[in-house]
């Protein structure tokens, strides 16, 4: 009995601490208290329109950004050895005091009103039941973990100084809902396998544009997210050969209109089926960890929605830009060496050069009479640094370079590539313990 309330308790650390990586299988007694953060200087050789007219795209010009894309504060509370409640809150880019309202009072009209930028949300913030090791329970604002990214979107899981740029422009990151989860562990003392299922709010018509595909329709603007047509995900993993994870995820939204805003604006288009596939795998021993990712999405009646879409009213939330594709996709791979496991000295560094590739576009393809934007259609290559300053604080560096408009890996395009060099430091960890 007591062996089975252990791997109760390593599922269950485990399953709640998802927002707090390597840290997320220690043991804690009632509560903790923790978060991770980045901060970020770019320096860019383009402009900020890549859609500005110019037959050669982005213009070339040099610029410099710096920003703290996100701090993030992490609690859990144990009410005892079944019930525990576990949540995050997230500071974009400094904090809001920003606010969107639909005002029935006013002919259904969009306001808004902003009293300084970024962005601050519940990230997370569920109850779980620990019921056994093969199947538990949540339920509140949890993370819908499609893709690489979404479920291990902590700094310290990837290499580069920003999350890897494929996934984040076609799905929302980091993706969260409020909704319902079921996850366990089975095979091989529970140890082999661990899976999650879940019904959540599912994405909003209104949010889907040309150069994110779905990723705007992830609901949050409102006090209520509308649950007419719930989103459906689900992950499998299998962690049964010693530093490797390989992952399977989906998520499927029957009608994405009916979670619109007004919704009787898509009367005319028929069902708008979401259905999104991903595959994920990492390898990790003391000399190399190799990441790898590949996504595939299918959005159903894009040219419709498009039109839709098209006659947003401009004080809506949303971009209006089109036409949305039918298809999007993203890959991408990463590896990176450390150099300090060949030497046998204490004190050599942890420091992984690495090299990451992507392509991605969120108009791969479009329905019969739609044309696809050749510049949503990216090519590029990452090489850096990582410095573990620390197990759990990371100093980053690294160079960027875009080939727009081409699907191939060494390809050229009559379009200007956009390089950057950046660097940063992200951490991750509990500050208290009790």
């Amino acid at each position: 009995m007591k062996r089975l309330s252990s791997i109760i308790m390593t599922v269950c650390l485990l399953g709640i601490s998802q927002a707090m990586g390597q840290g997320g299988s220690e043991e804690y007694g009632q509560f903790r208290l923790g978060g991770y953060g980045e901060a970020v200087a770019t320096f860019k050789d383009y402009g900020t329109n890549r859609f500005n007219g110019s037959p050669k795209g982005n213009t070339k010009t040099d610029r410099n950004t710096i920003s703290i894309p996100r701090f993030i504060l992490a609690m859990d509370y144990k009410f005892n050895e079944k019930w525990i409640l576990g949540a995050e809150i997230e500071f974009e880019s400094g904090g809001t005091g920003s606010a969107v309202e639909l005002e029935a009072t006013e002919n259904g009209e969009y306001e808004t009103e902003v009293e300084k930028g970024g962005e601050v949300v519940i990230e997370q913030f569920h109850l779980t039941r620990l019921i056994h090791p093969a199947i538990n329970v949540r339920a509140g604002h949890i993370i819908v973990p499609v893709g690489l990214t979404n479920a291990h979107h902590e700094p310290i899981h990837f290499f580069g100084t920003v999350r890897p740029e494929g996934e984040t422009s076609i799905l929302p990151s980091t993706w969260h809902e409020t909704g319902l989860e079921l996850f366990g562990s089975f095979g091989k003392d529970y140890g082999r396998f661990s899976y999650q299922a879940m019904v959540v709010a599912g994405l909003n018509a209104n949010g889907f544009n040309r150069d994110q595909w779905v990723a705007g329709g992830k609901q949050g603007f409102f006090e209520e997210d509308n649950f007419t047509s719930p989103g459906y995900a689900a992950r499998l993993d299998y962690k049964g050969i010693s530093g490797l994870r390989v992952g399977l995820s989906g998520y499927y939204c029957a009608d994405a209109g009916k979670n619109a805003d007004k919704p009787q604006a898509y009367s005319s288009v028929g069902r708008i089926p979401v259905t999104i596939l991903s595959a994920d795998a990492q390898y990790h021993n003391k000399y190399v960890t190799a990441r790898a990712c590949a996504v595939w999405g299918n959005l159903g009646e894009s040219a419709a929605v498009s039109r839709v879409n098209a006659r947003l009213p401009n004080a809506s939330p949303y971009s209006k830009l089109g036409p949305i594709a039918q298809r999007a996709v993203s890959y991408a791979g990463e590896v990176g060496v450390n150099l300090g496991a060949f030497f046998k000295e204490k004190r050599v560094p942890t420091i992984y050069p690495f090299v990451r590739y992507e392509y991605y576009n969120p108009q791969e393809k479009g329905e019969s009479g739609q044309t696809m934007e050749k510049r949503c259609q990216v090519s590029l290559w990452t090489a850096g640094l990582n410095w573990f300053a620390l197990p759990n604080l990371v100093v980053k560096a690294d160079y960027t370079t875009r080939q727009i408009g081409t699907s191939k890996v060494f390809g050229t395009s009559p379009l200007n590539s956009e390089n950057e060099f950046a660097i940063g430091i992200a951490y991750v960890g509990w500050f208290f313990k009790k």
